[in-house]
């Protein structure tokens, strides 16, 4: 009788898929950053991106998972750790 195949899923911390997407955008002068006071996350959400070189917010309210699929930073096995 054949063996299942376990569909085990590896758990990233949020931490080092920051991490990872920042390395990658880093290329580009981009930074995820994460919001530290409540009023900045109701703002601009728990994550946003901010181009470096202008100093200015690219993008606001950021799915820190969804970003990292796009981006190509986490395998289709990975999953992150809530």
């Amino acid at each position: 009788m054949p063996k299942k195949q376990a569909s085990a899923r590896i758990r990233v911390s949020e931490r080092a898929l920051l991490q990872r997407i920042n390395r990658k955008l880093k290329q580009d002068g981009e930074q995820l950053r994460t919001a530290r006071s409540d009023q900045a996350e109701r703002d601009a959400g728990r994550y946003y991106l901010v181009n470096v070189k202008r100093n200015s917010i690219q993008s606001m309210h950021v799915q820190l998972e969804k970003l990292g699929r796009e981006l190509g930073v986490m395998q289709p096995w990975e999953e992150l750790a809530h």
